[in-house]
C-alpha cells in the first residue's frame, strides 16, 4: 500500500493511536492511505506527541480539509495502574459504606499466607452514608431526606473532593434516590464532579457497581483537562473536525460521552489492534487471534465470524498483573482481550536462582531501548532482536531512527556475563521467553472460552508483533500466520474503519418462565433511543443503525451468568432465548444441569452503525526489485543464523510469493517468515504465510 503525498486533498480523515513507546498519526482520503507519522510518545503529556505529529502533516496538508479526528487513549488504564486520580468521595446506603473494602470476600490466591488485596479507590475517611432504602423491584421502602443529603454534601465539599460518586442501593431499578443526591451536590457545591451509578453501571451487584462508579469519577477530571490540553492543541493548528473517542469496544462515540463516561476507554487503545485484525482478516473465511504486540504490552483478541469476541467487565490495577481476582473490577461493556508485560521495551534482567527474566516493566519511550541510544542502559526486547538480525539499525522507522547496535550487544554481554552466556545466548532466550508468554496467555485464554487456537489465523500487528508472530504461531501449533500493510500502525489504521457505536446494559432479574416481555421491550427500547441519542451527535442517521440485544443469563442457583447473543431488535424471537442460553452453555461447560430453570439477570443493548471502507489494493506483478539486500538472522528451526533476503515490502506486488526465512522490512515495522515458511500477498498488500509442520 504505498504512501503518496497529501497535498490537495480534502475530506481527509485523522487517527490518533498513544501507545506506551510511539504515537502513530494515519492520514485517510479517498478510503486510501495517504500519510503515516510515528513520533516518540510524550509520556507527561501526550498531547505534545500528537502535535508534534500533526505539525510534520501540515508541510502538505490544509488542515481544513479534515472532516474527523478519531482518537484512542490509554490514560484511563494508565492513571488507574498508577493511581494518580483525582480526590474521590462515595455517598452511599446507610450499612454500605465497607462495600468497596469487603469486596467479594474472596482470595484470588487461597495458599499465600500474605495475600495483597486491591487497595480500594476511595479510603473509608471518604465514605458517606444516606439514610434510604429502595428495593429490588424499584419501590422506595424508606424515602431519601433532602436535608441529610445537604449535611453530607457540605462535609464533602470540606473535604476538598474534586468529585463523588453515588452508588445506592437498587438504583439500577430506580434512579430518583441518585438523581437527588446530585441535586443537592451541585447546589451546595457546583464545582465538585458527579457520577451517578444508575448511569455509569446500572447493573445488579453493590461492589462491582460503587467500584466502576468510583473509578469513572476519579479518572474524570483527568481526562477533561487531557482534552482541553488537546483541543487547544487542535485549534492552534488549525484542526476544527470533530474529534470521536474508541471505546473499550471498538465503537466511535463523540467527545462528550468520553467526558461523561470516560471509564468506558479503558481498553481504547487496545481494542483499535483488534479492529486492525477484523478489517485486514476480512478475506478469511475462518476465525482470527489478533496479536498486538508494541513498545510496552502485547495483546491478544479472538475474532469469530467477523467480530471480537465482548465482555460485560474487565478488571485494572491489579496487584499481580496476571492473577484474575487481584485487581478493581470494572463493569462496562469491553473486547475481551489477554494482555501480557511483553512488548519491544521489556526489560531483561537476571531473575532469581540465576535465571533470565524478561519484563513485565518496560523501558517505554522514555529512556527507551538501549538502542535508541536515549539514555536506557538495561537491556530490552528491542536490542535482542536487533542482535538476532531481525532489525535492520540502520531502516528503523525508515530510517529515521538509527539504532545502536554495539550498545545493544555490550548491555546483552554484560547481562550475559551474570547468567554466563554470551550477548547472543542472552538474546535468543529473551526473543523465545517473550514468545512464550504470549503464547501461554493465549493458550490460556482460548481454553478458558472453550476455544481451540490451532485452526486460527494469528494477524500480527504492532511494532513488535510481525517480528515475533512466527514463534508464538509456532510455539500455538497455529498453521497460518497474516501480515498485514503497515503493521506498526495497524491500531490508527483499525480505528479509520471503526463503526460508531454505543452499549447500554440495565438489570432486570427473572426466571425465564416469569420475565414480563412487556417490561423487556420497554427497557429494549429505552437504551436504543439513549443509544441512537448519542450517536446522532457525530452525525450518524437513524436508518443506518442496528440495536443488537443479548442477555446475561445462568441457571438458577448459579453465581456467575454468561452473556448470551439474542440477535437484532425488534425481530428477538423470544422463545429462542432459552435455547440459544442452552446451546451457548452447553458449548462452554460441555454439559448441562438437569431440572433447573434458566434466569436472566441483565439486558444489554448494542447500537450499532456501518463501518467505513478503505481502498487498499495493489497492483499485481512480479514485485521486480524488492529484495534490497541479504543478512543473517537467528533460525528457531535450526537454531543458528541463516542468510535470508530483506524484501522491501513497499515494492511487492499482488500474487508474489515468498519462501522463508525472509525478512519483510517497511517503515513501520519488521516482518520474519522462518525456515519452511510460505507466504503469498493478497490483491491488499497483505502477506498470508503457511507455517510448515
Amino acid at each position: 500500500m504505498p504512501v503518496t503525498s497529501v497535498s490537495g486533498l480534502a475530506e481527509s480523515r485523522i487517527s490518533i493511536d498513544i501507545g506506551g513507546t510511539f504515537t502513530d498519526i494515519v492520514l485517510v482520503s479517498a478510503g486510501r492511505v495517504q500519510s503515516i507519522i510515528k513520533v516518540l510518545t510524550t509520556a507527561d503529556d501526550p498531547s505534545r506527541a500528537i502535535a508534534e505529529g500533526l505539525t510534520r502533516l501540515l508541510e502538505d496538508l490544509d488542515p481544513a480539509g479534515v472532516v474527523e479526528l478519531i482518537h484512542a487513549t490509554t490514560l484511563v488504564s494508565n492513571a488507574l495502574i498508577e493511581r494518580k486520580l483525582a480526590q474521590t468521595a462515595l455517598v452511599t446506603t446507610a450499612g454500605f459504606r465497607d462495600v468497596l473494602s469487603i469486596g467479594r470476600e474472596q482470595r484470588y490466591d487461597l495458599y499465600d499466607l500474605f495475600l495483597e488485596m486491591p487497595r480500594p479507590l476511595v479510603p473509608r475517611r471518604w465514605r458517606w452514608e444516606v439514610t434510604e432504602r429502595m428495593l429490588a423491584n424499584g419501590e422506595v421502602e424508606t424515602p431519601i431526606d433532602p436535608v441529610e443529603v445537604e449535611r453530607v454534601a457540605r462535609q464533602i465539599r470540606r473535604s476538598g473532593a474534586e468529585g463523588v460518586a453515588v452508588c445506592l442501593l437498587h438504583s439500577y431499578r430506580n434512579p430518583a434516590h441518585e438523581q437527588l443526591v446530585r441535586e443537592v451536590i451541585k447546589d451546595v457545591a457546583p464545582e465538585i464532579v458527579v457520577s451517578l451509578s444508575s448511569e455509569v453501571a446500572p447493573e445488579m451487584g453493590e461492589y462491582v457497581r460503587a467500584c466502576t462508579t468510583a473509578a469513572n469519577v476519579a479518572v474524570l477530571p483527568i481526562i477533561d483537562r487531557y482534552l482541553n490540553r488537546l483541543q487547544g492543541r487542535l485549534d492552534e493548528l488549525g484542526f476544527n473536525a470533530p474529534i470521536h473517542i474508541m471505546l473499550s469496544t471498538g465503537g466511535l462515540a463523540p467527545l462528550s460521552a468520553a467526558r461523561r463516561l470516560p471509564i468506558r476507554l479503558c481498553e481504547s487503545g487496545p481494542a483499535a489492534g483488534a479492529l486492525s485484525a477484523v478489517y485486514f482478516g476480512r478475506d478469511d473465511p475462518g476465525d482470527l487471534l489478533a496479536f498486538d504486540m508494541g513498545g510496552t504490552t502485547a495483546k491478544a483478541c479472538l475474532i469469530e465470524h467477523k467480530a471480537p469476541l465482548l465482555a460485560p467487565a474487565q478488571e485494572v490495577a491489579r496487584v499481580y498483573r496476571f492473577a484474575k481476582g487481584s485487581g478493581i473490577p470494572i463493569r462496562i461493556p469491553t473486547l475481551d482481550l489477554i494482555e501480557v508485560g511483553a512488548g519491544g521495551g521489556s526489560i531483561a534482567r537476571r531473575g532469581p536462582m540465576a535465571t533470565l527474566k524478561v519484563g513485565p516493566d518496560s523501558a517505554s519511550s522514555v529512556p527507551g531501548p538501549v538502542c535508541y541510544g536515549r539514555g536506557g542502559s538495561e537491556p530490552t526486547v528491542t536490542d535482542a532482536d536487533l542482535i538476532l538480525g531481525y532489525l535492520d539499525p540502520d531502516s528503523f522507522l525508515g530510517g529515521e531512527m538509527r539504532l545502536e547496535l554495539e550498545a545493544a550487544r555490550r548491555s546483552l554481554g554484560t547481562l550475559g556475563a551474570s547468567l554466563s552466556m554470551t550477548a547472543e545466548e542472552v538474546a535468543v532466550g529473551i526473543h523465545r521467553m517473550v514468545n512464550e508468554t504470549m503464547a501461554s496467555a493465549a493458550r490460556v485464554h482460548s481454553i478458558e472460552r472453550g476455544r481451540d487456537l490451532r485452526p486460527f489465523t494469528l494477524v500480527a500487528t504492532g511494532g513488535a508483533g510481525p517480528v515475533h508472530a512466527w514463534g508464538v504461531g509456532r510455539a500455538l501449533g497455529m498453521s497460518k500466520i497474516m501480515f498485514p500493510a503497515h503493521a506498526g500502525v495497524a491500531s490508527a489504521v483499525g480505528m479509520l474503519t471503526a463503526a460508531p457505536s454505543f452499549e447500554y446494559a440495565r438489570s432486570y432479574l427473572a426466571a425465564l418462565s416469569k420475565v414480563d416481555w412487556d417490561e423487556v421491550d420497554r427497557l429494549i427500547a429505552t437504551m436504543d433511543a439513549e443509544g441512537r441519542a448519542e450517536l446522532a451527535q457525530i452525525g450518524v442517521r437513524d436508518s443506518s443503525l442496528r440495536t443488537l440485544v443479548a442477555g446475561d443469563m445462568r441457571y438458577q442457583g448459579q453465581g456467575e451468568p454468561i452473556t448470551v447473543e439474542l440477535g437484532e431488535w425488534p425481530l428477538l424471537q423470544r422463545k429462542l432465548v432459552g435455547e440459544r442460553f442452552r446451546q451457548n452453555y452447553a458449548a462452554l461447560f460441555g454439559r448441562e444441569p438437569a431440572g433447573v430453570e434458566p434466569e436472566v439477570l441483565t439486558w444489554r443493548v448494542r447500537v450499532l452503525g456501518s463501518s467505513p471502507e478503505l481502498n487498499d489494493d495493489v497492483r499485481s506483478g512480479t514485485s521486480t526489485g524488492a529484495i534490497k539486500t541479504h543478512r543473517p538472522m537467528w533460525s528457531i528451526e535450526t537454531k543458528r543464523f541463516v542468510d535470508a533476503p530483506v524484501i522491501d515490502r513497499s515494492r511487492l506486488e499482488a500474487g508474489t510469493e515468498l519462501l522463508g526465512p525472509t525478512i519483510l522490512e517497511e517503515k513501520e515495522s519488521t516482518a520474519i517468515i522462518g525456515v519452511g515458511g510460505r507466504g503469498t500477498v493478497d490483491r491488499h498488500g497483505n502477506v498470508w504465510v503457511e507455517i510448515d509442520g
